[in-house]
């Protein structure tokens, strides 16, 4: 946007436009059309428009006129100089950046390539030149260390500027340097950084070298390889951090299982040539990320695609591909015409949020032999655990009040926001959380590496057996509807079978004194009440329509006593109408899944009947309203009668 004689980017950053005539690398970064982005810092894919590094430089340059630390004026230019020229690479027209290719700059090496181009256009001092010059291309360097990416002693550089500059000007020049490229990214990482980058220049600028351990190296580079096994630690210590610098490895293995990860950098190791020294995964980064509902979203269809290649390589659908620039490999992914189809079509099947595309999507994915979980919610699985961690307010939290003994369950443990509770509760207690998707499994690995839990994750089904040791707490919040919904039983699912199955195996578990701790849907005891409700939203009506056509749940009733009045108002039984208004709360975007789901299974008196049964003492059962229900729903729709059934509840059994 111009404005006057100013001109405004999307973050508020501006710059005068006489400008672009005078400073070449300014027209350089503002003409361009290359859309060069680290897909990291990116929230919204679409509103990529080319124009962040420039911003990004901006940044730093503001950075730079507010934090000049003691730099005097020539040493201020050197380091305006440095910003300024140091992404030009990531600039430039098509023609340009053509001719830039020929002359054998690695582009997307972005501070070699820049340090050339530099070179190229300057008008300096021979002195100036060799410093600038230098600076660019070890031009984040520091940081890079510091996450992993590449050895220390790549910014062994720095040193040789010792023959033109003293030591005090060469520390003040380097620290406000990082300081700026570093805080350019964001505030808040600077000031996670900043003690350890300060550090670390000290240290090289002293001529100190000495490397992580190759074990501190990985942990920098993904947290969640403390964990790795000793074939994926052989392959970074003996074939990667000895001979190759790694460009946008977090951008795009972020949400690669390990196995997955050891699988594709053996398979780029092995496609490599001996006079590599660089490899670039910014094209897997760019590839794997979509927009949905207006935010940056993995596509989960293409990750599952190259799943299946990396079991069964001999597929056609996806191949990992490299191509050569200069000392740099750049990987990718080239899928077959057939898959990018499916793909497509799987994103906007998500995107309507109809049960039948869903469904569709479903048998598309069984037909090719792609992983899919007996819960999987695929794409959906972010937001759903998104929206089960919201609980600040909900009653969810009180169960944890009667946890016993040493050891607790949490069964389908979903975003983890119970075993967060419960490991800051019970810091004593061992904590092990379970799932049996796949995707929930992933998620929380990595949240534990990321965030240095004490807790355990692993993969376990109650409905299928006893946990592999004795316990003494096993809890269920919000999973048993969805072993009720979900289990497939010689009668079908919704069989109540599955139910006592899983809290038999759980019970089972459970050592003298242990407990069961339940908190979920609570189904309504049969009777003849109906209630009627009024739509406030005009969507109301055809969600409610659709409801009564896709829920097969409620076997066990009969007469629903469905009416769709003249008035537009809609009745049924008081069960139908919980399930209805729970699933309704959820809303379109989470339908196809929430529609397949029964919520209430048991009623209070059969959960009494059932304990008692099996020789447990209940300590406490209750049903109530979750606040969160009519508080979301009132917007709406109108209850007739106003008073909504009960939606929850808590039940605690001891073991004798």
């Amino acid at each position: 946007m111009i404005m006057g004689n100013m001109i405004v980017l999307n973050d508020g950053s501006s710059f005068d436009e006489a400008r672009l005539e005078s400073e070449k690398w300014l027209s350089y970064l503002y003409y361009t059309e290359n859309k060069d982005v680290n897909i990291e810092r990116v929230d919204v894919v679409e509103q990529i428009s080319g124009k962040e590094t420039l911003s990004y430089v901006l940044r730093t340059l503001d950075i730079l006129e507010n934090n000049k630390n003691g730099l005097d004026d020539n040493e201020t230019e050197i380091v305006r100089t440095v910003l300024s020229w140091s992404e030009v690479a990531k600039g430039g027209s098509v023609k340009e950046r053509e001719s830039w290719r020929k002359k054998g700059y690695p582009l997307d090496i972005h501070n070699l390539a820049s340090a050339e181009i530099y070179l190229e256009e300057c008008q300096d001092t021979a002195k100036n030149k060799t410093i600038i010059s230098t600076l660019i291309r070890t031009h984040g360097l520091i940081g890079q260390a510091l996450r992993g990416e590449v050895r220390v002693d790549k910014n062994a550089p720095l040193l040789d500027l010792k023959r033109y500059l003293t030591e005090e000007s060469l520390e003040r020049i380097v620290k406000v340097l990082n300081l700026c490229i570093i805080g350019g990214v964001s505030e808040a990482l600077w000031e996670k950084v900043k003690d350890d980058a300060m550090s670390l220049i000290d240290r090289v600028l002293a001529g100190d070298f000495t490397e992580f351990t190759d074990r501190e190296r990985m942990e920098r580079l993904d947290p969640r390889l403390k964990d790795a096994d000793e074939e994926l630690q052989f392959v970074f210590s003996e074939k990667i951090f000895p001979k190759y610098e790694l460009w946008y490895y977090q951008a795009a293995f972020a949400d690669f299982m390990l196995p997955h990860i050891k699988w594709l950098l053996c398979k780029a190791v092995e496609m490599l040539d001996e006079d590599v020294a660089y490899i670039s995964f910014k094209h897997v980064a760019d590839a794997l990320y979509y927009d949905f509902q207006g935010k940056k979203h993995l596509n989960v269809y293409k990750e599952r695609i190259i799943e299946k290649y990396i079991k069964e390589p001999a597929l056609n659908n996806v191949e990992l591909v490299v191509l050569k620039q200069g000392k740099a490999v750049l990987c990718d992914f080239r899928f077959s015409k057939v898959c990018e189809k499916l793909i497509d079509f799987c994103v906007e099947a998500e995107r309507s949020g109809l049960l039948t595309f869903e469904k569709s999507i479903t048998v598309l994915y069984d037909m090719f032999g792609f992983r899919r979980d007996e819960f999987d919610r695929l794409n959906n699985e972010e937001r759903y655990l998104a929206r089960m961690n919201a609980t600040e307010e909900s009653t969810k939290n009180s169960i944890i009040d009667y946890v016993t003994g040493t050891s607790v369950v949490d069964v389908g443990s979903g975003g983890g926001v119970l075993l967060d509770l419960l490991e800051k509760t019970y810091p004593d207690k061992r904590v092990i959380g379970t799932d049996i998707s796949e995707n929930v499994i992933e998620a929380l690995s990595k949240k534990k590496a990321e965030e240095n839990h004490s807790w355990t994750v692993i993969r376990h089904n109650f409905y299928e057996g006893v946990f592999n040791e004795p316990v003494d707490n096993v809890i269920f919040s919000s999973i048993l509807h969805e072993i009720y919904s979900y289990t497939e039983t010689e009668n079908g699912r919704f069989d109540i079978e599955s139910v006592k199955k899983a809290l038999k195996n759980a019970y089972a578990s459970l050592r003298p004194g242990g407990r069961i701790i339940i908190r979920d849907g609570i189904k309504t005891k049969v009777d003849e009440s109906t209630i009627t409700l009024r739509f406030k939203d005009p969507d109301g009506p055809e969600f409610f329509k659709n409801y009564v056509n896709d829920f097969k749940g409620l076997k066990d009733i009969e007469d629903k006593k469905i009416v769709m009045n003249p008035d537009g108002t809609v009745s049924a039984c008081t069960n139908f109408i919980r399930e209805f208004l729970f699933t309704y709360t959820w809303g379109k975007q989470s339908y196809a899944h929430e529609v397949q789901e029964q919520f209430g299974y048991f009623t209070l008196d059969e959960f009494r009947e059932f304990f008692e049964e099996i020789g447990a003492k209940l300590i406490r059962c209750e049903e109530f309203l979750e606040p969160g229900y009519p508080l979301h729903l009132s917007p709406k729709v109108e209850l007739i009668p106003d008073k909504y059934p009960a939606s929850n509840c808590i039940i605690v059994a001891e073991k004798a």
